[in-house]
Parts: structure tokens; C-alpha cells; sequence
């Protein structure tokens, strides 16, 4: 039997599995999301609420149902004081922006694996056991 690797999906990422612009990349974040196990952090639902809410002008009603099945769903990592202290030292010493720091360091300690994004070097390893990949590459 395969066993079922835990990943972390940045925002942009989830974004596609709700957006109608790309269809081709919601279809294949759709099928990651059904076949892995999928960690969020609170800050992946702030920002993706912020984006879907701006961008796409989806109510706060329906975003209210849709982070409602999210924290169902998906294993939610809550970011403390120690993933903060984590993301500044990721961000000193890879130069990543604070914010894709905070999204590193909430996967590392979600204990993933992989953490797809789009926004950082595709094939890149953070501390030799989180590989980034971008899904669509």
C-alpha cells in the first residue's frame, strides 16, 4: 500500500482549487488535495479569505462555509511564538520575504515533508528534510 505523504499547501496553491481563471491548474490541485495529506496554517486561511474576498469577490458568507470545511478537512497548523522566532532565522539565513519565512517555518513544524508553492525555488531543501515543490513545473 503507498503510503500518504504529509504536505503543506501555500496560499497560492490552495487559491486555484477555489478559483475559475485556471482550470487545468485547479484540476491538478484538486487531485493533490484528494491524495495527500494536507496541512494549512492559520495563515494560509487568513490570506487565502483576504485574496478570495478582494480579488475573486466571493462573499464573506460563503467564505465563512468554505474555512469551515477547510479546518474539517485539512490538519490547520495554528502558528505561535516559536513558528515567529523560526520564520525570522529562515529569513535571515535563506533571504526569503518574512511572510514566505512564516509559511516554511509553519510547515517544518507540521512535520512535512513537501510544501508546494509557487512562490519559492522549486526543488529547493530547507533544512534537509523540506523539499519545495511548485506543482505545476
Amino acid at each position: 500500500m503507498e503510503e500518504i505523504s504529509r504536505i503543506f499547501v501555500d496560499t497560492n496553491i490552495l487559491i486555484y482549487a477555489y478559483s475559475e481563471t485556471e482550470p487545468k491548474k485547479k484540476e491538478m490541485v484538486l487531485s493533490l488535495l484528494g491524495h495527500e495529506m494536507v496541512c494549512l496554517s492559520t495563515q494560509v486561511i487568513s490570506e487565502f479569505i483576504w485574496v478570495m474576498n478582494g480579488k475573486f469577490n466571493i462573499d464573506m458568507k460563503s467564505l465563512k462555509v468554505i474555512t469551515d470545511n477547510l479546518f474539517e478537512i485539512y490538519t490547520v497548523f495554528r502558528i505561535n511564538n516559536s513558528t515567529i522566532v523560526k520564520a525570522i532565522d529562515t529569513a535571515l539565513q535563506f533571504h526569503f520575504s518574512y511572510w514566505d519565512s512564516l509559511i516554511v517555518a509553519s510547515a517544518i513544524e507540521s512535520n512535512c515533508r513537501v510544501l508546494y508553492t509557487e512562490d519559492l525555488q522549486h526543488g529547493q531543501i530547507i533544512n534537509s528534510n523540506l523539499s519545495v515543490l511548485n506543482p505545476f513545473k
